[in-house]
């Protein structure tokens, strides 16, 4: 008797799906943040392009997809996807960029504190306008992402990727009503 099957998916199945999903979160992410350090230096006129820049941006990417699996695991914005869907979306795209935020301010703590400051002076040292401005275009981003995943959750996961990607499961659906 294969008790697997009847308890739901297996250790390796959730893992894969949660691999999946953090490399799917990594990239969507890393594009943003790699095209913000790239506006970034463009603005300040940094034409020596620094491939740290862009290692920090993809680490930065890979930290924020983990904070966002983070908070779906603790089941972070739930109460409000009864509700529309760009309301559920952009409830998840505030809840999960004050934690983004809060993130942040503990990285520039923790950064001060190891370059010999203490938090008091972290706390004098941090750009709050640079952090604010970079939380708002991750909260942008945020939206877009949430609206993407709130649609895969009300959908199902086959039909969002025959919708998104195209198959022929997308095509035998019902075209929608003229009015």
């Amino acid at each position: 008797m294969n008790t697997k099957s009847s308890t739901g998916p297996g250790l390796k199945q959730k893992a894969l799906h949660e691999l999946r999903e953090m490399v799917v979160l990594t990239l969507y992410l890393a594009f943003f943040f790699c095209a913000l350090a790239t506006y970034r230096m463009l603005l300040l006129r940094e034409f020596h392009v620094e491939s740290l820049t862009y290692a920090f941006a993809l680490i930065n990417a890979l930290i924020v997809a983990k904070v966002i699996m983070i908070g779906e695991l603790a089941k972070v914005g739930k109460r409000h996807e009864s509700k529309p869907l760009l309301v559920s979306a952009i409830w998840k795209a505030v809840i999960t960029g004050l934690l983004v935020l809060l993130f942040h301010f503990a990285e520039e703590i923790i950064k001060h504190l190891l370059h010999g400051g203490d938090v008091a002076g972290a706390f004098r040292e941090v750009r709050i306008d640079d952090l604010l401005g970079r939380s708002l275009v991750v909260f942008c981003t945020f939206v877009t992402l949430f609206g993407f995943r709130e649609f895969r959750r009300v959908l199902g996961e086959e039909k969002f990727q025959a919708m998104l990607f195209g198959s022929g499961e997308a095509g035998k659906s019902d075209p929608p009503t003229q009015r």
